[in-house]
């Protein structure tokens, strides 16, 4: 064992991973190459489109900005998280800070320099969105909804790049990204209100501590309410029965979700409930293979 293990300079595979949530790029991973599969196609030449050296090097760059902003949020969450996910934490307890942003740095200026040589547009959009995960980081993540919205809209943009580098506007691959954005955005909207008590300490300003759990649950009912219609747009635009039975059957486990919030009172009930809107999350997007 590694003396003074809480500042180590060296870091276990395991704490790495679990720092980059190695689990949730995976899903950024598979949703992209999915995306490209099934939505843009055409799913007959599968195999040749694993050979497209250029949209691994997508998903790569991708994969380093979320990794990258995982860090960063940690970097400047290290008392909140030493209240909220005290057994979760890594920077400042395994891994040094300036460690943490030395690798945050690296990371993202890989991610840059590989979108710029897919494409001025790519490489502009990781510039962006670089300063705009450290901006959430810093600040905007204390701040009612705004803080919300930034990782949702990072969330979709995930798939929106799809679309941007075969320079199209294959609708489906816009549909399955505001599926992202809604469903990501309930679920930030609920984890504010496991996090509550960290959060309330520091100062932070989110959906719960200015408003309460009350009138914080109606908010993601009426964002639910937005997501369930918008869905039931999306379905009646499809032509392949089987994505609209796929998807009307996804919208019952939704509803449930729902009734577990409206029921949910302690830090586990709302962890839990984020939990499994992330399954769901994961749910829709294997809804991909029957467009």
């Amino acid at each position: 064992m590694l003396p003074n293990k809480e500042k180590s300079f060296f870091i276990g595979i395991k704490d790495f991973l679990k720092l980059v949530r190695f689990n949730n790029l995976m899903i950024i991973f598979v949703t992209q190459w999915f995306a490209r599969i099934f939505l843009i196609g055409p799913f007959e030449e599968w195999k040749y489109h694993l050979t497209d050296i250029g949209f691994w090097l997508l998903t790569l760059s991708t994969s380093l900005i979320a990794a990258a902003g995982y860090i960063i949020n940690d970097y400047y969450d290290i008392k909140i998280d030493a209240v909220n996910k005290p057994n979760k934490q890594v920077v400042g307890k395994v891994m040094k800070r300036r460690v943490a942003i030395f690798t945050h740095t690296i990371f993202n200026f890989i991610a840059i320099m590989i979108g710029l040589f897919l494409s001025k547009e790519i490489g502009s959009i990781f510039f962006f969105t670089t300063f705009w995960l450290w901006l959430y980081s810093n600040n905007l993540k204390r701040r009612a909804f705004i803080g919300n919205i930034s990782v949702a809209a990072m969330t979709s943009m995930s798939i929106f790049l799809v679309n941007i580098y075969f320079i199209e506007h294959n609708r489906a691959v816009y549909q399955f990204g505001l599926f992202a954005f809604f469903v990501s955005i309930i679920r930030e909207v609920i984890k504010d209100l496991e996090d509550k008590e960290g959060d309330a300490q520091f100062g932070c300003k989110t959906l719960p501590i200015i408003w309460g759990d009350k009138k914080t649950k109606v908010f993601v009912y009426l964002l639910f309410a937005i997501f369930v219609i918008m869905s039931g747009v999306i379905i009646s635009q499809m032509t392949n029965p089987y994505f609209q039975y796929y998807f009307t059957a996804l919208l019952l486990p939704a509803f449930i979700l729902m009734g577990l919030l409206y029921k949910a009172s302690s830090v586990k009930n709302y962890h839990d409930i984020s939990k499994w809107i992330k399954y769901y999350m994961l749910a829709g997007i294997i809804g991909m293979i029957f467009i």
